[in-house]
């Protein structure tokens, strides 16, 4: 349920409604924008009378939410949630990001030297895999530890927040630096995850899972956003399809569907979306003039030789390249901010 509030009332009255749903046995998520409060009601509101609610002198309207997800719910925040990176990235609310690295860290001296290339040709965060989950159990796995510490060199040398992904809740004291931490497709419905990163404090970046439904990825969001964290970022990175001709299938469509259902920003990987690098130029510039609120890209500085994915990587240059197309798509839209 959500309870839009009248703009004359005050914070004694604010305060005290919300006491009362609390005793409730609700819990209130306050959502203040320029003009308007809106209080959305997250628990079993079967008991709270609308018409009551309408008959107080501070509520302007009020509204059941059939939506089973209640905090990514763009009717509870009908602002963009804007995702703040280390002080000096946003994302989201027309705030657009380019993220880009390697699919895998597998050395100190790579990871930078990729790290030094991106920024150079306009990405704002570093993405780099140290625990890769794979096929095969006989795949490179990552490096795992040792790999966030080369992470966290490149971010000392070049300024660059850092996104990488976790397996599982036991590996959260090694992401102390790390400042955006990634939950990958598989892992979109490891709800005992979700409940743990819900409560780390730091920006979580939620891939939309092989086969999953737009609702089964809000759903998750919710797992994350019902333990405390706001900040929360959906990836598009395609879903499984009949169709071979590419890794998976990109729903571009869902970068319009998600925004119009949910707050949160929303970014596409088209490097894994279609597993092959000659197509993630033109994909990143559809998801650009689709509206998406960041792009992330898989480089490498050699391809060929890389331990993980290299056939969807991009070369540097190659990159350099696609973050100018990129810029032009979103130019000649006016969505540059």
């Amino acid at each position: 349920m959500i309870a839009v509030l009248r703009q004359d009332a005050t914070q004694e009255q604010i305060e005290s409604l919300c006491s009362w749903f609390r005793e409730k046995g609700l819990d209130v998520h306050i959502s203040r924008g320029e003009y308007q409060t809106i209080l959305g009601l997250i628990g079993d509101t079967s008991r709270i009378d609308t018409d009551l609610l309408c008959g107080l002198s501070i509520i302007e309207s009020a509204t059941r939410v059939s939506e089973p997800y209640k905090s990514a719910n763009r009717k509870f925040h009908p602002q963009d949630t804007v995702v703040s990176v280390s002080d000096t990235v946003r994302i989201g609310g027309g705030h657009f990001a380019l993220i880009a690295g390697p699919c895998s860290v597998e050395s100190g001296e790579q990871i930078t030297t990729v790290a030094q290339a991106v920024q150079k040709a306009g990405a704002a965060i570093l993405r780099g895999g140290a625990f890769k989950p794979r096929t095969s159990p006989y795949d490179f796995q990552g490096l795992g530890g040792e790999g966030i510490k080369m992470l966290s060199q490149a971010k000392q040398i070049t300024g660059m927040p850092i996104v990488t992904e976790i397996m599982n809740a036991n590996q959260l004291d090694l992401f102390e630096d790390v400042d955006i931490i990634q939950v990958g497709a598989r892992n979109m419905q490891n709800f005992d995850l979700l409940k743990e990163l819900g409560r780390c404090g730091k920006p979580i970046l939620l891939k939309r899972g092989l086969s999953s439904t737009i609702k089964e990825l809000l759903m998750s969001a919710e797992y994350i956003m019902a333990g405390g964290c706001e900040e929360v970022i959906l990836c598009e990175r395609g879903i499984r399809t009949f169709e071979t001709y590419t890794r998976n299938t990109l729903d571009l469509s869902a970068i319009a569907v998600l925004q119009e259902r949910t707050h949160l920003p929303v970014i596409v990987d088209p490097s894994h979306a279609t597993g092959a690098a000659r197509l993630v130029a033109p994909m990143a510039r559809a998801a650009a003039a689709a509206g998406a609120d960041g792009i992330m890209i898989e480089v490498h500085n050699d391809p060929a030789s890389a331990l993980c994915d290299g056939v969807q990587a991009l070369t540097p240059e190659q990159f350099a390249a696609v973050a100018a197309d990129v810029k032009a798509v979103r130019g000649a839209l006016g969505l540059d901010k």
